[in-house]
């Protein structure tokens, strides 16, 4: 096989996160964005060290598991989701085994193992989301154009495409509110021939929307993301969008200046152009104050779900101080401060901690301590020591140098949520040196017809009684 040289094959499987396995003769080769079972045509992109990658160029036959039609327009051109046209039961089943793939071999190298050399932990299962459509609070559209030169569009981008963007007028991972609002901004927008940032050139106005809605509240925040290379007068698209008959209500509407050369949702300045800076959502029975941004899970439905598990899975926690690391929003630690001595969270990002600590008097929990910065250096300045440890790290997993802190602690019970599974599966190989076990492991599924899944674990150090899973 050589770069350039295309090719025809069937993806066996997924690996997680979207990463298809094609057999072509004695060669695995690994093609992204498809669905297990089809045929597709790919053209080698990279070969190295025995690995080869591919591009997907053409889907030539539907996959059997491909039992649905799109509910989209932009599908499957659009890189938002991945697997609308797989019934839901069928996306579960998939998300669920790549996940025991991954964990499960790192449990047997570790000694985890029961006498057949299986893995030797209690498997929970994939808990589907309770909406498997308009389930986003969050969602970042793009400015750009669709192809070269051409008319203004807002949306998301083409799958495998940094450059460009699809209108996603009837995105269905969102509630129609927010594809209301894309429509009414890229229309006033466009009419006025209003130039959008060229990621190359470092030149143009209009960058991304921002828009967060809460699902249990219906309140509704628009930023409007732009460079500060030009001014243009916002006040008219500020009223066309008061007056836009939405199921929810606008609570606030921001301008936000970045003229970061990063392609990321930042700011330099912010100014409000109508409301506020915030929005409440509930869940579980609090009630949580969201800023621009404030990390909180995008899907609140599942979240309560998630959480659900995680209270679950730490156990007793009365009259014990429980570590929340990166703590976000705080809504784990204050779910768990009604039954804790005290819960402590740490988060690098300090609106999150801010909007932490607002939330915990707005829900009248005084045991709860909000820590501002890395948790790589906070541990070493803490003067409480834990009895449980909470984790819920970005993707990229804990940091390699905190995570030897963390284990350094010895609590008897650590509860890992984790949004990538292969960081899990990484972190995993220090647990088991360190003398934990997992005593159980489940999936919940935030990002219906996406590649994502969250997955939680909890570690023991001296588990009561491991139930091993049925094989």
């Amino acid at each position: 096989m050589k770069k350039g040289e295309i090719y025809e094959g069937i993806i066996e499987k997924i690996e997680f996160p979207n990463k298809g396995c094609i057999q072509v003769d004695d060669q695995k080769v690994i093609v992204k964005n498809g669905i297990p079972g089809q045929k597709v045509k790919f053209v080698i992109q990279k070969k190295r060290s025995g690995k080869v990658q591919g591009r997907l160029l053409e889907v030539l036959e539907k996959s059997p598991l491909e039992t649905r039609k799109p509910v989209c327009s932009s599908f499957p051109a659009c890189g938002g989701c991945m697997y609308q046209t797989m019934s839901y039961q069928d996306q579960l089943k998939m998300k669920e085994r790549q996940v025991r793939e991954l964990l499960e071999p790192v449990l047997i190298r570790g000694g985890q193992a029961d006498e057949e050399g299986q893995a030797d932990y209690l498997w929970e299962g994939i808990h589907g989301s309770p909406v498997e459509f308009g389930y986003r609070n969050k969602m970042e559209f793009s400015f750009g154009d669709e192809y070269k030169d051409g008319p203004l569009s807002l949306g998301l981008h083409k799958k495998g495409s940094t450059y460009d963007v699809l209108n996603t007028d009837d995105c269905k991972l969102v509630h129609r509110d927010m594809t209301d609002i894309l429509t009414c901004v890229r229309d006033y927008f466009r009419e006025k021939n209003i130039s959008y940032y060229k990621k190359m050139q470092h030149t143009g106005y209009l960058r991304h929307l921002l828009l967060r809605r809460g699902v249990t509240t219906g309140e509704i925040l628009v930023h409007i993301v732009t460079t500060s290379q030009e001014e243009h007068d916002l006040e008219p698209l500020k009223n066309l969008l008061l007056d836009l008959q939405l199921d929810g209500r606008i609570v606030g509407i921001l301008h936000i200046i970045n003229d970061s050369l990063s392609d990321v949702v930042k700011s330099d300045e912010t100014r409000i152009l109508f409301g506020q800076d915030w929005f409440y959502e509930n869940l579980l029975g609090l009630k949580f104050r969201i800023s621009t941004f404030s990390f909180f899970q995008p899907n609140s439905l599942a979240a309560e779900v998630l959480y659900s598990i995680v209270r679950e899975y730490i156990g007793e926690t009365k009259g014990r101080t429980v570590f929340d690391l990166y703590s976000g929003t705080g809504t784990i630690a204050q779910l768990l401060a009604p039954v804790a001595k005290e819960v402590v969270g740490v988060e690098i990002v300090e609106e999150a901690v801010a909007a932490a600590r607002e939330n915990a008097a707005l829900n009248g929990l005084r045991n709860c301590k909000f820590v501002a910065g890395d948790v790589l250096k906070i541990l070493d300045e803490l003067k409480e020591k834990p009895d449980v440890i909470v984790l819920d790290p970005p993707r990229e997993g804990i940091h390699p140098k905190a995570l030897p802190k963390i284990l350094a602690y010895g609590v008897d019970r650590i509860v890992y949520v984790s949004c990538k599974a292969t960081s899990l599966a990484r972190d995993l190989e220090s647990f088991l040196e360190a003398g934990y076990r997992v005593e159980k492991a489940c999936c919940v599924d935030q990002f219906c017809e996406t590649v994502w899944i969250e997955t939680i674990a909890v570690f023991s150090k001296n588990p009561a009684e491991i139930k091993v899973q049925e094989k």
